[in-house]
């Protein structure tokens, strides 16, 4: 199953990949679920037991094509955010760290830097703006003290994330500010919609990657993930409960700006498309702060 937010609506996704089509979930349940995403989470598992009773070729005789611009966040109001540090090799080597032996560094990204899939970025003003596409979890069932075994069964999908992240604000002081340097308008990109992990052959081992104007600058698959998804959510929940709808960003592998040499980072009207194979792409373009 694949799920959009379309102007803060849920609707399911149908249709072949670039000729996608959706239907209002509200109007398709008879009111039963949503009408928002954030409405949605809560009772997943009655949702997926819907939608396994339902005829859905049926239901897509009545979808309309999809308006990228009205994508949001498949995830909008999450309670927890989550992001991992250094949870590829290649990406810790470049970073100048030894790679992690138990749970990378965690910190949060907050919920007022979420956009859809396309969106203008502004740079802010003397700032060196960074990217790192992600593998993106969102959690469908509350939970805490789970194995790994488990943990897929707790998520409700998968989504395309970008962390892009200011390098000088998070960098500044006697102490890095990740939360803060990776939170400005627009800083997380995600979407296009919400795939839920039974759709994929393996979804412990996807593409993803991402290109500036068509150059390719990152590339790699989830499997390279020094901790796989079960293991983050395992990892996360021994610590916290984790709540239908909370949000995880799974890590960055190589290829990101300031690892380069010299370091690059993204400038006025440069164009950053953002992939993972079998979810969709991100498309984001940064332009200068006017404030």
């Amino acid at each position: 199953m694949r799920l959009a937010n379309i102007d803060d609506r849920a609707a399911l996704v149908a249709g072949e990949v670039g000729a996608e089509r959706a239907v209002d979930l509200a109007t398709a349940s008879r009111g039963r679920f949503g009408p928002a995403l954030a409405d949605v989470y809560p009772v997943w598992d009655e949702v997926i037991a819907w939608v396994e009773g339902e005829d859905l070729p049926a239901l897509a005789r009545d979808a309309v094509a999809i308006d990228r611009s009205r994508l949001g966040a498949p995830s909008p109001a999450p309670r927890q955010v989550f992001a991992i540090g250094l949870n590829y090799h290649d990406h810790a080597a470049e970073s100048g760290f030894d790679s992690p032996t138990a749970l990378p560094p965690v910190f949060t990204k907050y919920v007022s830097s979420f956009s859809g899939p396309d969106s203008a970025v502004s740079i802010p003003a003397g700032g060196n703006v960074d990217w790192e596409v992600e593998l993106v979890v969102v959690i469908g069932r509350e939970t805490s003290r789970l194995a790994v075994a488990d943990a897929w069964s707790h998520v409700a999908g998968l989504t395309v994330g970008q962390d892009i992240s200011e390098r000088i604000s998070q960098l500044r002081g006697p102490a890095a500010q990740f939360g803060l340097g990776k939170s400005f308008a627009g800083f997380s990109p995600q979407g296009p919609w919400l795939v839920t992990p039974d759709e994929f052959a393996n979804p412990d081992d996807l593409e993803l990657g991402c290109a500036i104007g068509g150059e390719e600058v990152q590339k790699s698959r989830t499997s390279d993930l020094i901790f796989p998804v079960p293991s983050v959510i395992a990892a996360l929940s021994e610590t916290v409960t984790l709540y239908p709808g909370d949000v995880i960003f799974t890590g960055t592998p190589a290829g990101v700006g300031i690892g380069q040499k010299p370091p690059r980072f993204l400038q006025p009207g440069e164009q950053l498309t953002s992939w993972i194979d079998g979810i969709g792409e991100l498309h984001q373009r940064f332009v200068a702060d006017r404030s």
